[in-house]
């Protein structure tokens, strides 16, 4: 915790939104603007709907209000000789839109008057758009209902802060604004990464400017009943699922030879190392099957996903990785390259290697909690990873109440893999409603 007192005080001589406070990059973000494409940016959208069509006016006025309680959100990026940045953004702004057709458009820096957050309303639906580089959807969520919550007393109804709604009268605690990677990563051992490459989906690429949505919304209390008749939790499940859908796929096509498939999944590490940083703070595991060691049953993927879960989602191993990603950071000639130099390698370490070690991605936030007295207000929540990379497949899956959406976000015309897994969800006998920003025969 002593590392942490230098930003504490900082913080308390500066005060809020001052240009004398700056932010480095936590470990995840340094990444993220690197692969900053005209066509591609990190960003991510969370969605909350509500029972009652939304008044622009006064979510914006809910956003003014809200968003000086977040520091390290009202922010722009800077660059400087070695590293980036984040410092105090004044400009005027964020603004509230109306959403539009397609959601987590590239982020430019200078766009938007510096800000790296976007606010949407249709009807009854807010929605927030996030860069990775300001913090992971813990962070985002908690921005997404304090400001839900602002609003809804805006409109009269008293919401008592808790959990994600955090009190705007508050300082925020230092403790939200650290970089929690370096205070954890303190293994002895740096864990090798997945190097080999993974199947890659072959798909017609859309148009720029142009990101496919597909959502499953279906009931916890049914998905939960058949990922225990497999002895899985819903996640292992849904992850099994995915698995299954990327095998079928690759099956259907003409292939000289088989590779593995394998998804890249988000741990939030909170769950394991205590922090309240609303900054990036996860790691990514790789859940995979190889089908050039014979045919998979379902059943088989739900076991192998489900023991791979068991041994790798744990503390130590965690440990581990987390001490593997910053080991960068501490590297004192990697720090005095110029940012340039850091740029162009890790854009091509990242096309080269990072981007072919998975199939697809998959996030799941769990089942979402909001203060008591502002449940009756809120219908679902809906989550996105976002524009991939390069020709493929994103899955996130979020749940409130007896509610469950899976949204699929893609970038290729092709909805293969999202039918496969549907279609596998409705065999187990889970009732899925569909929608999307597009036609499609699912």
């Amino acid at each position: 915790m002593a590392k942490n007192r230098p930003q504490k005080q900082l913080y308390k001589t500066a005060g809020r939104n001052r240009k004398d406070v700056w932010y480095k990059l936590d470990l995840s973000a340094t990444v993220y603007p690197t692969l900053q494409r005209r066509d591609f940016s990190s960003v991510y959208r969370l969605s909350v709907k509500l029972k009652e069509p939304v008044d622009p006016a006064l979510l914006q006025q809910a956003l003014d209000l809200t968003l000086p309680r977040f520091p390290t959100y009202k922010v722009a990026i800077r660059k400087g000789l070695f590293w980036r940045y984040l410092e105090p953004n004044t400009r005027p702004g964020p603004f509230v839109q109306e959403d539009i057709k397609n959601p987590c458009m590239p982020m430019h820096f200078k766009s938007n008057n510096r800000y790296l957050i976007r606010v949407y309303y249709y009807d009854s639906r807010i929605s927030l758009e996030a860069h990775h580089c300001l913090g992971d959807g813990t962070g985002g969520m908690c921005l997404l209902q304090t400001l839900t919550s602002v609003y809804l007393g805006l409109l009269g109804h008293k919401i008592t802060p808790s959990g994600f709604v955090l009190k705007l009268d508050e300082e925020p605690d230092p403790e939200e604004l650290e970089d929690a990677y370096m205070r954890y990563a303190t293994a002895k051992v740096r864990p090798p990464r997945p190097s080999e490459k993974t199947y890659r989906i072959r798909g017609t690429k859309e148009p720029f400017y142009t990101l496919n949505i597909i959502d499953g919304v279906m009931s916890v209390s049914e998905v939960m009943q058949v990922a225990r008749h497999y002895g899985a939790t819903i996640t292992e499940y849904l992850n099994a699922v995915l698995l299954y859908a990327l095998l079928q796929k690759q099956t259907g096509e003409f292939h000289l030879k088989y590779r593995p498939v394998r998804i890249a999944m988000p741990v939030n590490l909170r769950r394991f190392f205590p922090s309240k940083t609303l900054r990036n703070f996860i790691t990514m595991v790789y859940p995979s099957i190889d089908p050039r060691l014979g045919e998979y049953s379902f059943e088989e993927i739900v076991t192998q996903v489900h023991n791979f879960m068991r041994y790798y989602i744990n503390e130590k191993f965690l440990c581990g990785d987390i001490t593997t990603n910053a080991a960068t950071k501490h590297n004192f000639l990697i720090r005095v390259v110029p940012l340039f130099l850091k740029d162009l390698v890790v854009r091509t370490f990242y096309t080269r290697v990072q981007d072919k070690n998975s199939s697809a991605g998959l996030t799941n936030m769990g089942a979402l909690n909001v203060p008591a007295d502002m449940k009756p207000y809120i219908d679902r929540f809906d989550i996105y990873m976002g524009q991939p990379f390069s020709s493929r497949t994103n899955c996130a899956i979020i749940s409130f109440e007896d509610i469950l959406t899976v949204n699929f976000a893609s970038s290729i015309v092709e909805s293969d893999v999202e039918r496969h897994f549907f279609r596998r969800l409705v065999q187990d006998g889970i009732h899925v409603k569909i929608e999307s920003n597009r036609s499609y025969q699912i």
